[in-house]
């Protein structure tokens, strides 16, 4: 069952060696990234499962231990997530993709050890009613689960955004922090897929696995951070 849940934004510029000089724009960001991270620490989970945004090669399960690196973004910094398996297997595993290599640059930073971690991405197209049925099954993974959510709001905030200016963006970002803050899991699998695809939000599915796995679990949510540096939306949010 989902006993916590932490919502965080994915960009690597979360990342400070990869941010450089532009590092303190997102410093309430990591913060309150800190804070949630820190929550799901108190709620004393069995499993925690870390869920983001993936392309097609990286979708799926991760292992704990599993591989992620910077290096694309021209920083040789590379993470794990959780500890390496105590065995040793060297066996190769496929890299995390970006959003769960910042998920995993999020746990170390808090020196995470509560819980074994396991990861899971998630491709765009996937329709609300596989996103809440894979998180249903997150859910009954044991018997306390806690999800570390990434994903990032609208890209189309202002004129220099990513995908430039979109008028309907602040709305649905607005939407988006309303739900997240109240825990709404109706609200989050209602989110129109196809408007998210063209406001290029990349959580539309994370989020929506999120409210499928914290169905009848009782969570009230709290938001913590509401902002759009860049124009891209982001939202740090905790739920227990």
């Amino acid at each position: 069952m989902l006993v916590a849940a932490a919502v965080c934004p994915c960009p690597p510029l979360l990342v400070p060696a990869v941010a450089s000089g532009a590092a303190p724009e997102l410093d309430a960001a990591r913060e309150a990234c800190a804070d949630a991270v820190g929550l799901l620490a108190a709620s004393r989970p069995d499993l925690l499962v870390v869920v983001g945004p993936a392309d097609q090669a990286a979708r799926g399960p991760h292992p704990q231990g599993a591989p992620g690196s910077f290096a694309g973004f021209g920083v040789d910094l590379r993470v794990r997530l959780g500890p390496a398996p105590a065995d040793g297997d060297a066996r190769e595993e496929r890299e995390l993709p970006p959003s769960l290599a910042v998920g995993a640059w999020l746990l170390e930073r808090s020196g995470w050890s509560d819980a074994p971690v396991e990861g899971l991405g998630v491709g765009e197209p996937l329709e609300a009613a596989r996103c809440a049925d894979a998180g249903r099954g997150l859910g009954a993974r044991a018997d306390r689960v806690a999800l570390l959510v990434m994903g990032d709001g609208s890209a189309c905030r202002t004129l220099k955004a990513p995908g430039y200016l979109d008028e309907r963006a602040t709305a649905f970002d607005e939407g988006v922090a309303s739900a997240l803050g109240a825990a709404d899991t109706r609200a989050l699998l209602e989110l129109d897929a196809e408007l998210a695809y063209e406001l290029k939000a990349a959580g539309r599915a994370p989020w929506q696995v999120l409210a499928g796995a914290a169905e009848g679990a009782g969570l009230g949510g709290r938001l913590l951070y509401e902002d759009a540096p860049y124009g891209v939306g982001y939202f740090v949010a905790v739920w227990s």
